[in-house]
């Protein structure tokens, strides 16, 4: 059971919130219970949702893209919550195959056939698991496979903001609401190798 309350739905009678909630509606079927759980700060969820908003619509990477960095950073840090959510987001709201995905979030980039996403996905593990490992030559390959400098920053900012919401949902034991398979999933693949 969650840490804090999961605010009551009929209690929401915000416009922005209802607005927000329609679109999460739209992409995950459902509104799931960590946006309760953050209604016991209001103040703060609606700006950071603009924000996490503002970086999957305005920036270089396409949803898909941005739902693989979604998986592969809450699957290293063992956040089966938000692995849920990417992986609904991705299977439901963008219609991708059900079993890649599956595979996606078990096997991490042995399963990707495209040189500019597991480019991505290489960068955010990088950037998830050591910050300071990050060279020239790991800008550059994003470059190569076609970001620019906003797409470089946004990439790194989605790395940030997908690990503080698998702080948010790990640390106040988010009641899981997302499809069994998806918490069910062997998650060691992404997972920083031991030293």
């Amino acid at each position: 059971m969650a840490r804090v309350p999961i605010i009551e739905p009929d209690t929401v009678d915000d416009p922005a919130v209802e607005e927000i909630f329609a679109w999460v509606t739209e992409m995950e079927g459902s509104v799931p219970n960590h946006f309760y759980l953050e209604l016991n700060f209001p103040e703060y969820m609606k700006p950071k949702l603009q924000s996490t908003a503002a970086l999957w619509e305005h920036g270089e990477l396409s949803m898909p893209e941005i739902q693989h960095v979604g998986i592969a950073v809450s699957t290293a840090n063992g956040c089966a919550y938000c692995t849920g959510a990417f992986c609904t987001i991705l299977d439901y709201g963008l219609d991708a195959d059900t079993d890649y995905v599956r595979e996606f979030a078990e096997q991490g980039t042995d399963v990707l056939d495209d040189d500019r996403l597991e480019t991505i996905v290489e960068y955010a593990l990088l950037v998830n698991d050591d910050p300071h490992a990050v060279t020239d030559a790991d800008t550059e390959a994003l470059r190569e496979v076609g970001l620019g400098d906003k797409g470089i920053v946004q990439l790194t900012h989605l790395v940030s903001d997908f690990a503080s919401y698998n702080r948010l949902n790990t640390a106040l034991d988010t009641d899981y609401d997302y499809q069994e398979m998806w918490r069910e999933l062997d998650m060691a693949a992404m997972s920083p190798a031991d030293d």
